[in-house]
């Protein structure tokens, strides 16, 4: 044996089973029995690392992303997200089909996942599709400093939190969480954007990560899925590998402890 591979144990990636939309479903589901929260991160990254193409996340699915990015919201009680991500790319309240409507009821949820925007300004339009076209209120995780202003001017569209934690002026994952939590929403789900993730990885609250790998190459200045100022280092281990016609590979990593 070659002295680069004593001691690792490799194996061959290939097409070896077809899965249904109904099988689809199981590899998304979130444990059973949550009494805490347990955050899923769903992010789309191009071969050469790039989060964004022509600036938007969106840009670089295709119809199998789309239908693993759905699955998510519908196994979801919350869906957390960034306001500079709800502007870019257009959010609007969470759409779920009558099927997974009674899915969601046998699993004891809301029919429908709020939308639950983190903004430490709480500058957000009222016209935004995420308080028009929505059958549910969103969240607005906000902090101490801003909270009254923002409640002042959204708190009759939105329910409007301040998530601070030790600083006034930011909105601190760990409080966000127990925000979710006293709610009962403990299937997190977050869409980003990468100062979001950024927040959950380095105060290790990420419990699993589900990454698309586009068979593409962007080049540019193209950012990160995350982003911030701390440097962690934690453990992943592969809980499945999919791949679709279109190249696409749809990667699911949970903790390793």
């Amino acid at each position: 044996m070659s002295d680069t591979a004593a001691g690792v144990q490799f194996s061959v990636l290939g097409p070896t089973d077809r899965v249904d939309d109904g099988r689809l479903s199981d590899f998304y589901a979130y444990p059973d029995g949550l009494q805490h929260c347990w955050v899923r991160a769903n992010m789309i990254a191009s071969v050469d690392g790039g989060a964004t193409a022509d600036g938007k996340a969106g840009g670089m699915a295709e119809a199998g992303d789309r239908a693993v990015f759905r699955l998510m919201r519908y196994a979801a009680d919350v869906i957390v997200v960034g306001a500079a991500t709800v502007r870019v790319e257009n959010y609007s309240g969470v759409q779920v089909p009558v099927a997974h409507r009674s899915a969601r009821q046998r699993r004891g949820q809301a029919e429908v996942p709020p939308i639950a925007v983190v903004t430490q300004s709480g500058s957000l339009d009222l016209d935004a599709r995420f308080f028009t076209h929505t059958e549910v209120p969103p969240l607005i995780l906000t902090c101490a400093d801003t909270f009254e202003d923002t409640r002042g001017r959204l708190g009759g569209v939105a329910e409007v939190v301040n998530a601070s934690g030790p600083q006034p002026d930011r909105v601190d994952g760990a409080t966000l969480l127990d925000v979710l939590a006293e709610r009962g929403l403990y299937r997190v789900l977050t869409e980003g954007g990468p100062q979001v993730l950024g927040m959950f990885i380095e105060h290790d609250q990420l419990d699993e990560l589900c990454l698309t790998v586009a068979p593409l190459l962007l080049g540019g200045l193209a950012p990160r899925i995350a982003s911030g100022p701390g440097e962690v280092h934690t453990r992943m281990r592969p809980a499945h590998l999919l791949c679709d016609d279109d190249g696409y590979l749809y990667t699911r990593y949970v903790r390793a402890d």
